[in-house]
Formats: structure tokens, sequence, C-alpha cells
């Protein structure tokens, strides 16, 4: 018989196992660290932190946090990587930078076979939890760039014995046609690029609700987490689909979502220490608050992170809010955004995935952008630009740029919403992170005139 879990000896710990064990890592990796890294080691230092210093996990928070400001800083100093490898840059097999969504320069890391082994083993976790088998076929709707992305799901999936189909360097209809031709039984994507290939599918005649796609596994933007996008992307593809979130500076995915669904996805909390922090305090916050997440990565030996600020934003709940059986904690809706998402229109807080969770209620809408500006220098709008399903031959729905407005007004405290209908396919289609949110107010007073894409 299947155990229903990758590694059910670690993975069904309870909390006080949990605790020893990542206490006991804790101070592996600051002797490691100290040892190794002397960028990081003297970071360590200068707090007077020691092995022997960590006698809790409650220690923790005497590590200074480490932000992508100076990582970033080190390596604009010392080009390409700066001074975090804690290994001989010969001694690395991979290079990987993050996608450069902020708008900046990405971030360039390295990672040795040791390091790639542990990736590996942590996708491993994220199939096997939700289902994925040796008998199933997966294909990675991946563009195999640079960006770590899906690399550490390809060789997971090829670990666990599955035909895996790499579909980089192929147009979306032929990612579609191979996946309908080879049978395929898991896809890998992100959310924003399975919408994407459904509505090339239905572009081609070719129904993804009847074929064998029986799961999908999203990554790389919040919206896997985002009820309605979910929704919409089951009911295209007629498959269930789990979310789980990663990042490049900590090594690769952190959180997976099981077969079970409990709403959310389990923290690899054997290889990862998680707090969750008041983004303009630095305290902790408590279960089903609302903070930041903070990572302590155990599993990468080429480039140690402790105390990592994400700017991710999560809500924590307890292990047993799932009935899988696991101990590891759960990030209730996953991703939930990230602290410098906030935007501020006259006034009011607006979120570019409660937009997301808005509009996807629409089955109606193909594509969306929303755009901020400064309406004659004065007054700040805001603006969602859509597209519709067969918009150039059917036309856009009555009443739904009404409705939608209103909508959109109710959940923003009254803030008015400009909604207008794009031109057909004159909106951006994305097949890595997506980037729906475009800020032309930073042109006002500008001296690039630049503008500002999320």
């Amino acid at each position: 018989m299947q155990t229903p879990y990758w590694n059910p000896r670690i993975e069904t710990l309870d909390r006080p196992g949990l605790d020893a064990l990542q206490l006991r890592k804790l101070q592996d990796l600051v002797a490691y660290t100290l040892e190794s890294a002397p960028w990081q080691g003297d970071r360590l230092r200068a707090a007077g932190i020691t092995p022997e210093s960590i006698q809790s996990l409650d220690d923790l928070r005497r590590i200074p946090f480490l932000t992508r400001d100076e990582w970033m800083q080190s390596q604009q100093a010392n080009p390409p990587f700066g001074d975090v490898l804690a290994q001989p840059r010969e001694a690395a097999m991979r290079y990987h930078t993050t996608s450069g969504t902020s708008g900046g320069r990405p971030l360039a890391v390295l990672d040795g076979p040791k390091d790639w082994e542990w990736i590996t083993e942590m996708w491993c976790y994220a199939l096997w939890g939700f289902g994925v088998r040796p008998a199933d076929t997966v294909f990675f709707a991946f563009s195999y760039g640079a960006f770590v992305g899906f690399w550490g799901a390809h060789y997971a999936s090829e670990k666990l014995g599955c035909l895996t189909l790499a579909g980089g360097n192929m147009s979306t209809e032929a990612r579609v046609r191979q996946i309908v031709d080879t049978e395929t039984t898991v896809v890998c994507s992100t959310p924003t690029y399975a919408l994407r290939m459904a509505q090339e599918a239905a572009a081609l005649g070719i129904d993804l609700a009847s074929g064998p796609v029986k799961r999908l596994i999203l990554s790389g933007e919040p919206a896997g987490s985002i009820p309605a996008t979910k929704a919409l992307i089951e009911e295209q593809w007629g498959a269930r689909a789990a979310d789980t979130a990663g990042m490049t500076e900590v090594g690769t995915i952190v959180m997976f979502e099981c077969e079970h669904q409990p709403g959310g996805a389990h923290i690899i909390e054997d290889h990862y220490l998680e707090e969750v922090i008041d983004p303009v305090t630095g305290e902790p916050v408590g279960y089903g608050e609302e903070g930041e997440r903070v990572v302590t990565s155990f599993g990468r030996g080429f480039i140690p992170v402790l105390r990592y600020r994400t700017r991710d934003l999560v809500r924590r709940v307890p292990a047993g809010t799932c009935a899988c059986g696991r101990g590891f904690d759960i990030y209730d809706g996953g991703i939930r955004g990230r602290v410098d998402d906030m935007k501020v229109v006259r006034g009011t807080n607006v979120y570019p995935r409660a937009i997301e969770e808005i509009v996807r209620r629409w089955p109606e809408i193909d594509e969306f952008q929303v755009r901020l500006y400064t309406e004659q220098g004065i007054r700040d709008e805001i603006e969602v630009m859509i597209e519709c399903v067969d918009q150039a031959t059917t036309g856009v729905p009555a009443d739904l740029l009404k409705d939608l407005g209103r909508e959109l007004a109710e959940a923003h405290e009254g803030l008015r919403f400009g909604v207008r209908v794009a031109e057909p396919d004159s909106l951006p289609r994305f097949e890595l992170k997506a980037r729906r949110l475009v800020d032309d107010r930073d042109v006002w007073g500008s001296t690039t005139g630049e503008k500002k894409v999320m």
C-alpha cells in the first residue's frame, strides 16, 4: 500500500518534535555560517550569536533580519554574486536569478550538487502531497530560463518516476496540443498561464475539461490561492488545482497544498523555519493574524539564509486545520500579497489580489489590467481595463462594466473605479509572473518618466 506521505516519519511529527528538530538544525546552521560564510558570519558575530547562544527557538529573534536591499548591495559591490557564497564558485553546478518583478536588477544565486538534491526533494513533498504518482505524465509549461521557477519540480517529477515533458521553447498552441496528444495527467504552470492555455484550447476547439489532465500544480503568483481564480482554472481544465510557493533567495519551494486542500499551503517545516511578523514593528504576530513571512532556510549550503524578510503577506494557522495528518502548519490562503503591493488611491488601500478576486468572478472576462494615473496632475485615479471572451464577435455583455465597477467600489470603501473595454488582444499575456498593475502616477514629477509595473 502506498504511503500518503513522502516522508511520514517527519511529516507527522507533533509540534514539540518539530520544534526540537528545528532548534537542532538552527544551531547547526549558525555554526556552519560562522565557519563558512564570512559576510553572514560577521552579521551573526556583531549580534553576539553563537551556536551555544541558541538555546530555544525564541533565540532566533536575536539574529538580525536579512533584507533584499542588503543582499543586493553586496551583489552590486562585488558582482555577480556578492559576498554571500559559503563555498568556492567553481563548486557550483546551477546558476539562477530571481524573476525581477520588483523592477530592479535580479539577484543571482549559485547552488551545488547537494543543494540541487535538496531542491528536488522539496518539490517531491509538493508533487507527492497533491497526489502525483509514478504513473502520471507531467507537462511543464515553463520557459526553462535563468529564473528558478519549475526547474526543481522537473527533476522531482523524474525522481518520482513520472514521464516528464519539458514545454520550453514552444508556442502556447504547441503546448496545448502536446498536452492532449501525450495524454498528460498533470500540468505545471503559473495560474495566469493556466488560464492562457485554456483560452488557446478554446480557440482551437479543444475541450480541456473532458481531457486527461487531472491535476494542475500552480506556482509563481498569489493567484493560485485566490478562490475565484482557482475555481475558474479548475472549471476550464476539469481538474483539481493546487497552490505552491517558493523563492529563489531561500532555495526553492517552501509550501505546498496537499490533496485535502484545506484552503492553504503546508509549510515544509523540517527544512524551513518560518516566522510571521508585523511588517512595521518586526514583532511576531499570532495564529490567524496577517503579517510578513520571514524565512530561515536549512537546506542550501552554497548560500546560508537566516531570517530573510520576504515581504510576502501571510496568515498562519495550525496544522490541525487540515485533516491530512501532517504536523506542518498552514498559510491560510497561501501568499496573500506583498507588503509593497499595496497602493493608496485617494486615501483608500488597494491590493492587486483583492481586485483579481473580484474580476475573476466574471467568466466573461478573458484578461484584465489595472492602471493608476493622475488626472491633470491633481487627482489620483484607478481604472480596470478588460477584454472579454469572443469580444470581437459577440461584444461585451450588457451591464458588465457598471456591475463590475459597483462591486469594486463596494469592496474598497466606495472608491470609484473606472472600468473600460480594451481592444481585442491588446492587453499583455503572461507565461511567468503576471504584471497586471501599471502605476503611471510615477511619471508625474519623475526625471525618468518610467512606469512602474507590478
